[in-house]
């Protein structure tokens, strides 16, 4: 419990000092960020924040960090994200860069990660943009909320996608809630 609160003490205080300094993660270029990133292959696209990539010679479940897409029984929202994120990630050649956050893996196993397309465009922020993610983050892995929270604006100010006129009926959250199934 202790090794939590740690966590979450960290990120509130490096917020906090981003904030002191004005800092923010737009203030970083995108070749700074990319320093740290690997090249990974997507095999499959499971669903519009899920996918399956070779990551360092290993065949790897990677959760995009910081969104929620609508499930796959959620029509048309749930097959509308994952069809978005594949046409993301063939438009790279299904080559693209990782970035992780403060933590590497979640409760499940699976890759925490910020996925970049070929020309640097963090695809995490893409589906929040285009309306077919919800924002969805949980300190400590918090490294560009603020791009994410502006994203999600811009999509629920213009309407686009799960935020239209026929848009999203349940969040995908609730939804889990409803309809629980073994992992």
């Amino acid at each position: 419990m202790k090794k939590k609160y740690l966590k979450l003490f960290s990120a509130v205080i490096l917020v906090l000092i981003s904030l002191l300094y004005g800092l923010s993660e737009k203030d970083i270029p995108i070749e700074s960020e990319n320093k740290n990133g690997s090249l990974i292959r997507v095999e499959k696209v499971h669903d519009g924040d899920t996918i399956t990539a070779i990551v360092e010679n290993r065949s790897e479940k990677i959760r995009l960090i910081g969104i929620d897409t609508p499930e796959m029984g959620q029509r048309p929202w749930g097959s509308k994200a994952k069809e978005y994120l594949e046409s993301l990630v063939e438009s790279s050649f299904k080559t693209l860069t990782i970035e992780y956050d403060i933590e590497h893996r979640d409760k499940y196993g699976r890759i925490l990660a910020y996925i970049r397309t070929k020309d640097g465009r963090l695809i995490n922020e893409e589906m929040l943009s285009s309306g077919y993610a919800l924002l969805f983050t949980f300190p400590p892995n918090v490294k560009y909320v603020d791009r994410f929270i502006s994203a999600q604006k811009e999509a629920q100010n213009n309407k686009l996608g799960i935020w239209g006129k026929k848009g999203l009926k349940q969040r995908p959250y609730d939804y889990r809630k409803e309809h629980p199934r073994f992992r």
